[in-house]
């Protein structure tokens, strides 16, 4: 856990050191003794020992996989930022529901149990019947309709992030299995995620930030000009609790929690894209250990992604060039964690196969 207290020092959750130096060698032993040259499977063989050393065994099983969306508006979104109106989001909240959008059609693809959460999109969603075996469920944890203009003060109130993060904790504690992955929704949720990118490295604002649902050159101009009032107001945050309150977004902070609540369950947590990564950015900051149960999917087409990986060294499995979001990018992967996996769990050793070993 991070060394200074803050304001979400008492929703945080011991998340235990994995560092099993018996168990690691017992598992590099059985993927060196595959009948295969040493390392010839690349990355593949080290997500495996990764896999192992989450779910602490030799024959790690995934189990009941969970796709989380989180969903909310932004304030700044009246600023400007993004090329679609703030209505998308609600929108694009019942594209999900309806199985429409690419993490539906993926999500079903893959088998991946489908939640989308409502942390505080400016739309009332009624009253829904439960949704059929395999379809998408909504759920709602409205903080706020949307969180205020960071421009003008904190995104969040310190209690509406506390709130937030509980309630990412609490979602992920309902649900079944040993993998989450992440996914959001939310116009403007770049320049957030932009934003807890510049404060954590450091950087300048123009280095963290793309175009975002796709802005042209005048657009991410205007879009740099904004964050950059946005830093310049809040120049004196001290921690992450206080950068995610100013800066990040109801959807960013139930992630966060999400995130955490997941690694002190030792479940597997597959990162999707910019904006989860930065929520997992944020976990790290607050809870160090939560890294060690990440997995990155992919390196996105967002300007800024690849200087988050490099903060949080990481080594995403795939670049497509994806820049959608949703969780579209966690679902692709997902398959290469199930390889990994049987890899371990079924592939022959050079003994068990009679192979003759170099």
């Amino acid at each position: 856990m991070s060394d200074a207290p803050n304001f979400l020092t008492p929703w945080l959750p011991e998340v235990a050191d994995l560092h099993d130096p018996e168990l690691s060698t017992r598992l590099q032993q059985l993927l060196d003794n595959k009948t295969k040259p040493l390392g010839s499977l690349g990355q593949l063989e080290s997500l495996a020992l990764q896999l192992g050393q989450v779910l602490g065994t030799e024959a790690p099983r995934l189990q009941a996989p969970q796709m989380l969306v989180c969903a909310a508006d932004h304030g700044l979104a009246a600023r400007g930022v993004s090329a679609y109106p703030s209505d998308v989001t609600w929108q694009m909240v019942e594209n999900f529901l309806a199985g429409g959008a690419a993490v539906s059609v993926l999500a079903r693809q893959h088998g991946l149990a489908l939640t989308v959460v409502d942390c505080g999109v400016r739309h009332d969603f009624g009253t829904r019947p439960e949704p059929a075996p395999g379809a998408a469920r909504l759920l709602v944890r409205k903080v706020g309709p949307g969180t205020a203009d960071a421009s003008v003060g904190p995104a969040m109130s310190e209690a509406e992030c506390a709130q937030a993060v509980r309630q990412g904790r609490e979602v992920v504690a309902s649900l079944p299995g040993n993998v989450l992955l992440l996914g959001e929704m939310g116009i403007g949720n770049t320049s957030a995620a932009s934003l807890l990118l510049a404060w954590c490295s450091g950087r300048p604002v123009a280095e963290c930030t793309g175009r975002g649902t796709g802005l042209d050159d005048p657009g991410v101009a205007r879009k740099v000009a904004v964050l950059e009032q946005v830093m310049a107001r809040h120049a004196g945050l001290r921690d992450p609790a206080q950068a995610l309150a100013a800066l990040g977004g109801f959807e960013l902070a139930t992630l966060v929690g999400a995130v955490l609540q997941a690694a002190a369950e030792r479940r597997v947590v597959l990162v999707d894209g910019f904006i989860t990564t930065a929520a997992v950015m944020l976990a790290c900051a607050l809870v160090p250990t939560v890294r060690q149960r990440c997995v990155f999917a992919h390196q996105s087409g967002e300007r800024g992604h690849a200087l988050m990986l490099q903060q949080l060294q990481a080594q995403p499995l795939l670049s497509l060039g994806l820049r959608l979001g949703e969780g579209s990018g966690a679902a692709l992967a997902w398959p290469l964690l199930q390889s990994a996996c049987l890899v371990l769990a079924e592939m022959a050793s050079f003994a068990s196969a009679g192979v003759s070993q170099a």
